[in-house]
């Protein structure tokens, strides 16, 4: 498999939607400790709605670079408030990315990731120690850049972001929130994972299950 179409492209995202619906009550389980306990119920709904919006959108004849514009304004009717502006502002930056490519490589997930940590970041404001899922996105990001420059292959590229993301979700227990609804907890959110980064490290690993499983039925290594 050297490409994905749009269609191969929406059965990734479904992954990455039926991976956050799983985690719905653990996700908010852990926004509940430090937040209005919603992240869950959040993400969950809003990555229905953009799996819906970009497969009407491909059904369309759409490619995959314009499945995630429609994507991203189902997130942001279906979620609003905070989360609905950062993802919606993530998947706008990773279809400018893909501008004009109606089919992607395995390669293009890589890509995925690090646009969606870069439109996170620019929407929000936040850095690494703010304790918000940019501890997540950002060192994901970093390593994806680091492993396709050393050579490795999409998946691997994608492990080593899950890696990273992992141990910047774990980091967060440390750490005193300085943005969103948890700074107001002061110290008394030590001790407690940040739900953003949690969800950050799952769309991560569903990203490199629903690229391995792609792959896995065209005959493809990556």
């Amino acid at each position: 498999m050297d490409r994905i179409d749009s269609d191969g492209f929406v059965d990734i995202l479904r992954v990455v939607s039926r991976r956050i619906a799983d985690a719905r009550v653990e996700l908010g389980e852990l926004d509940g400790a430090i937040g209005d306990a919603d992240h869950g119920a959040s993400m969950a709904e809003g990555f229905a709605a953009a799996v819906r919006a970009a497969a009407e959108a491909a059904a369309g004849g759409a490619g995959c670079d314009e499945i995630l514009r429609p994507a991203a304004v189902a997130f942001l009717n279906a979620v609003g408030a905070t989360t609905g502006p950062l993802y919606a502002s993530a998947f706008l930056r990773a279809a400018r990315r893909f501008d004009g490519q109606t089919v992607l490589p395995p390669d293009a997930m890589v890509d995925l990731v690090i646009a969606m940590s870069e439109g996170i970041a620019e929407r929000g404001k936040a850095e690494p120690g703010d304790k918000t899922m940019m501890d997540a996105w950002a060192p994901a990001a970093r390593a994806a850049t680091a492993a396709r420059l050393s050579g490795a292959s999409p998946l691997a590229a994608l492990a080593a972001a899950s890696a990273a993301a992992s141990a910047g979700r774990d980091a967060t227990r440390a750490m005193v929130a300085s943005k969103g609804r948890a700074a107001r907890l002061g110290e008394r959110g030590i001790g407690h994972l940040d739900p953003g980064a949690a969800s950050a490290v799952i769309i991560i690993d569903a990203l490199h299950e629903g690229l391995s499983a792609a792959l896995l039925r065209h005959g493809g290594v990556a």
